[in-house]
């Protein structure tokens, strides 16, 4: 059973008429997600990628009964744009743009406290249901639809943790990019909480990276509440202490707090096997099905 997006989720992209935005509204379009229109202020009443074009979200929400948008919007207008899907009362807005001043982000967390709508991101790659819909940059033909949740900070390693799987006839249900950014919508818990609740996972992976306390805060989420059996993979655990990754949350901060150690160790303890390598994880994988 799929979480967040399913074939019946209805899309708006946001920045639809840029480059990024207009590309990658054509590849979900072409993956098979229902996207059903665009927001671009300004740009009211024209039509990108085979679907119309307002000048807002709410207004765009309201003619094609949308519930869920994708951000491709500069940087600077970003959090803007992330209020903006807030404001519409979708029930999802995932935010690809990276670079998003942290103060911008600072306020949309502060705002998502007042709402029900759940973002996910900034700087990530997206959601994908197999077969089903995807939202955001993921490479649809990786992904063979399966029982296994699958949610990763990390950006590049998730395709590799993806791919291994697959290959043994192993895929996910679905899954979900949140980001190693320092503030994010939707972390590993949440993440993890929704897999659990839906009790239509086999199992579930998580991918985490250095940096932040996630993965401990996930392992201690684990051992208290999931029944769902877990395994992980951490990426950059050759990073030397201060070692400053693809992301703004990945760093080490040098006592030890956020380092790939601790956090093996945190999920270890909570019975969650941890793979050295992509191959290790879908071995994992194998032996908790």
């Amino acid at each position: 059973m799929s979480v967040f997006v399913d074939d019946d989720t209805r899309v708006v992209v946001q920045g639809i008429t840029g480059g990024e935005g207009g590309f990658h509204a054509e590849q979900m379009i072409e993956y098979g997600t229902n996207v059903v229109a665009g927001a671009v202020p300004g740009k009211g009443g024209q039509e990108a990628a085979g679907v119309p074009v307002y000048d807002t979200v709410s207004a765009a929400a309201a003619a094609e009964d949308a519930d869920a948008s994708v951000i491709f919007v500069p940087p600077a207008f970003a959090g803007d744009a992330i209020f903006e899907a807030l404001d519409a009362d979708l029930d999802l807005a995932v935010a690809i743009t990276e670079g998003i001043p942290t103060q911008d982000m600072a306020k949309v967390n502060r705002g998502l406290a007042d709402t029900d709508t759940r973002l996910l991101g900034p700087n990530c790659p997206g959601i994908i249901t197999p077969g089903e819909a995807k939202l955001g940059i993921l490479p649809g033909n990786i992904f063979a639809d399966g029982n296994v949740g699958l949610v990763s900070r990390s950006g590049t390693p998730t395709y590799q943790v993806v791919d291994n799987p697959t290959e043994r006839g192993i895929g996910p249900t679905t899954a979900t990019g949140i980001s190693g950014e320092p503030i994010i919508g939707t972390a590993l818990v949440d993440a993890a909480e929704q897999f659990e609740h839906t009790h239509q996972h086999n199992g579930v992976v998580m991918c985490g990276e250095i940096g932040g306390e996630d993965e401990e805060q996930a392992a201690r989420f684990v051992r208290d509440h999931m029944d769902t059996p877990v395994t992980g993979f951490i990426a950059g655990r050759t990073a030397p202490p201060g070692k400053r990754m693809g992301h703004a949350g990945a760093i080490v901060s040098g006592s030890g707090t956020g380092t790939a150690a601790s956090k093996i160790e945190a999920l270890n303890d909570a019975g969650v096997p941890v793979g050295d390598t992509p191959e290790e994880v879908a071995d994992h994988v194998e032996r908790i099905l």
